[in-house]
């Protein structure tokens, strides 16, 4: 059965405080008509600190579209291998033992896909399929664990990568000053992180079952308006509610599994913000403790979209896990308004499976390129 492995993370050195993000609305934005509203926000995130790829100064700046994502794609392929060969470690595998790599990201664009660099540089197999996902937002973090699991169910000798890649600071935009802006420019991080799905053995998550939920005519509430200047992240002030419609799925996914959502052993969601977190615990009867990881990664990093439900599982890692077959949820909100979710056991040791060779880790290959 499919198994979730460890993932690996990485964030820039450039680190901005709350501090110096309330600072800086004050100072640009200064006689902004909702200004102590939008200060009111930023401090409600919860967020204290975030990472992103370029100086702060740097990134207030916007010289272009093409500009931004020639940014984008350097970064990501300077930045992007380290991770991938990291958590090909954690899963005890080489590049020879992929056999599908899910690709998710919305803050650049490339074609073809990075998945395609990385074949050629990394020395994957040229027959590894590739899956990017470009347009789930944060629920992509979600997705790409679900088709990573969907593959693995139909060839269970195979194994997926995962690779998220978010430098939501390259979206910024100093013309958007609307509040649900203003509130996102205090919000998002950038980070990037890898995970291996093993077909058989292996350690973590192992997956059990997964499913989507779109709630109905919310298209409209997290968007982007793809404009000359690039992307324009617009956010309407009813996303905070939307737990209230995405609860139940979360609950019924588990009815089906025959499991109790309020009973589970471990909880890993993408945390928007505090609010998503608080009303899932009121929604779903769950204690607070059980979003520990989601908040830390919100509070530490930011909301790093897609990279978020591997930030806080690493976290979980970190921790030492749960006990050995214990039950947990994972789950990634995005535009949509979309749930992609997962329901998986824990465990600690699986035989490896394969002939002899196979399972070699990542360190022990030399990167070609």
């Amino acid at each position: 059965m499919a198994t979730l492995c460890r993932p690996s993370i990485a964030v820039p050195d450039n680190v901005l405080t709350m501090e110096e993000t309330l600072d800086l609305a004050r100072t640009l934005h200064a006689d902004h008509p909702q200004l102590g509203l939008v200060l009111r926000l930023i401090r409600n995130t919860g967020v204290r600190t975030r990472h992103i790829v370029q100086p702060i100064d740097k990134t207030l700046e916007h010289p272009g579209f093409q500009a931004r994502n020639d940014l984008y794609e350097a970064e990501a392929k300077r930045r992007v291998p380290a991770v991938v060969y990291q958590a090909l470690d954690n899963a005890g595998l080489g590049v020879g033992d992929i056999g599908l790599i899910v690709y998710v990201s919305c803050t650049g664009f490339m074609m073809p896909s990075l998945t395609a660099w990385l074949i050629n540089t990394m020395g994957f197999s040229t027959e590894t399929r590739q899956l990017p996902i470009a347009q789930l937002g944060c629920a992509a973090g979600g997705a790409a664990i679900n088709r990573a699991h969907d593959f693995c169910r139909a060839y269970p000798e195979e194994n997926a990568l995962i690779v998220a890649c978010e430098f939501c600071s390259l979206c910024y935009q100093p013309v958007d000053v609307g509040v649900g802006s203003l509130l996102s420019n205090g919000l998002f991080g950038d980070a990037v992180a890898a995970a291996v799905v093993r077909g058989q053995g292996g350690e973590g998550v192992r997956l059990e079952r997964n499913g989507s939920h779109l709630v109905p005519d919310t298209e409209d509430w997290i968007s982007y308006a793809v404009k000359s200047t690039g992307f324009h992240f617009q956010l309407d002030k009813r996303v905070p509610t939307t737990m209230k419609m995405l609860a139940p799925a979360l609950r019924a996914l588990t009815q089906e599994h025959s499991w109790d959502v309020s009973g589970l052993d471990f909880h890993i969601v993408h945390a928007g913000g505090p609010r998503i977190l608080d009303d899932l615990c009121e929604f779903l009867d769950v204690d607070p403790h059980m979003y520990r990881y989601s908040r830390a990664t919100l509070t530490e990093r930011g909301n790093i979209a897609s990279c978020v439900v591997f930030d806080a599982l690493n976290r979980l890692f970190e921790d030492g896990g749960v006990a050995d077959s214990g039950q947990g949820l994972i789950a990634g909100f995005g535009p949509g308004i979309t749930a992609e979710m997962a329901l998986g056991t824990w465990v600690t040791r699986q035989p490896d499976a394969g002939p002899a060779g196979v399972g070699l880790p990542a360190s022990a290959q030399a990167p070609v390129g």
